[in-house]
């Protein structure tokens, strides 16, 4: 999960949420193994204490090995780092 700056690379937070919303759905297929990939952006009036929310499941670790320092990811990282304010993350195996 992201919370987002107010302001950043030249747009607002909300503006920021729908662009890391559209990277996130484009790392859909970027590598074999992923299972599901969805991003929810916090619904407008409901409180939310973060902005955007990326869920995902992999078929094993090595997938999300291979997610993780895909190129595809390694971009949207440094549009992230440029727009959040905080991330929390949870990685759990079932």
């Amino acid at each position: 999960m992201w919370k987002l700056k107010e302001s950043a690379e030249g747009a607002s937070r909300s503006e920021n949420a729908v662009k890391l919303k559209e990277k996130l759905e484009g790392c859909r297929d970027i590598v074999p193994g992923i299972l599901h990939l969805e991003v929810g952006l916090a619904a407008p009036g409901l409180e939310s204490t973060y902005d955007v929310v990326l869920v995902s499941d992999f078929t094993g670790k090595a997938a999300l090995d291979a997610y993780q320092v895909h190129p595809t990811h390694q971009a949207l990282k440094t549009f992230v780092g440029a727009v959040r304010e905080s991330r929390e993350c949870v990685d759990y195996e079932v």
